[in-house]
């Protein structure tokens, strides 16, 4: 899916600003808790995390909502008050965008798929329970072997689910084995690890633009689902700069930081399509399949993919307990 491809690649643009040029190639979505920024940016679905929604509540202007959602459920479980709390907000949102909004199981269970399972259910429940349809919310799970195995059940039950902190090929392959909904690769945390390795040996202008190693990830895994016909979205997420955006133009999805939609609205610099589907179908390309024993091994051999995703569940870990202090405090 995605925006409605422009007539040529290089359409005429001139008069947009960047942002509104990419939405002809891709659907915009914003990566934030953030409620209150949203409308300035018009776009189509919106993106949260654990860490997201703890920087929202410390505003000043979320004290209030905190606070509501804890003082009426105060009693109950704690993991359940957290799941009530990213639902208000994740109504919030809805309120706001025109799609669809990412709500994170706790990154804790990442390794136990039916407990995802069971979670993800439940927060599918506070949803419909407060008038907003299935087909609005994508439940954001760690692509995690048990993570992806939850996804599918997820999906056969109509749940439809957006994989997280995605950093190899062979997690995307097994995501699209599973059907799941939507994928996020993460390009500014591969660009991370990479600039890291490198050292002072790294060269910026070099490893730009299409040659940024996430931004080359990302571009394998679009390739790969288009030519083998593969239905998950492809939605790059973790920007470090606009010409990494703008690199993935015509990805399917970008899910982008405010600071960073504010800059593609403030520039008027030209945007071209640079993802294709069809041309990505003519690629000569091998498929692969991956049972649980070769997915492991793959996913061992990628040293990025393997400390970036333990990484990633670490730091949503920690935000999550820091979430939990907040509302035992309030």
């Amino acid at each position: 899916m995605g925006a409605s491809k422009a007539a040529h690649p290089w359409a005429d643009n001139a008069a947009m600003n960047q942002l509104d040029a990419l939405k002809q190639f891709t659907t915009v979505v914003a990566d934030t808790g953030d409620f209150k920024q949203l409308a300035q940016f018009q776009p189509r679905d919106a993106t949260t995390n654990p860490s997201l929604i703890l920087k929202a509540v410390q505003k000043p202007e979320y004290a209030p909502l905190l606070q509501a959602t804890v003082d009426r459920w105060r009693g109950r479980p704690m993991d359940e008050v957290i799941d009530r709390l990213l639902v208000r907000f994740g109504c919030e949102i809805l309120a706001t965008i025109p799609g669809r909004v990412s709500t994170e199981v706790d990154a804790r269970l990442s390794f136990d798929t039916s407990a995802t399972v069971t979670r993800a259910e439940r927060i599918i429940e506070l949803y419909q329970a407060e008038g907003v349809h299935i087909d609005r919310v994508l439940i954001k799970i760690a692509a995690t072997w048990e993570g992806i195995q939850a996804a599918q059940q997820l999906e056969r039950r109509g749940i439809h689910t957006n994989l997280t902190l995605l950093f190899s090929f062979c997690q995307a392959v097994a995501c699209g084995q599973a059907k799941v909904q939507l994928i996020s690769p993460f390009v500014g945390r591969i660009y991370d690890w990479y600039k890291k390795q490198a050292g002072a040996s790294w060269d910026e202008a070099a490893r730009a633009g299409e040659n940024d190693p996430g931004v080359q990830s990302v571009t394998q895994i679009y390739q790969y689902y288009k030519r083998f016909g593969i239905a998950t979205e492809v939605m790059g997420a973790s920007f470090r700069n606009v010409g990494q955006i703008t690199a993935l133009a015509g990805c399917d999805l970008l899910t982008i930081a405010p600071d960073l939609l504010a800059q593609l609205a403030a520039s008027d610099a030209p945007v071209a399509r640079r993802l294709d589907a069809e041309a990505a179908r003519m690629l000569d390309l091998r498929k692969i399949e991956l049972d649980e024993p070769a997915f492991r091994y793959a996913l061992n051999e990628d040293a990025m993919a393997t400390e970036k995703l333990a990484e990633g569940i670490r730091a949503f870990a920690v935000d999550a307990v820091k979430l939990e202090q907040l509302i035992h405090a309030a």
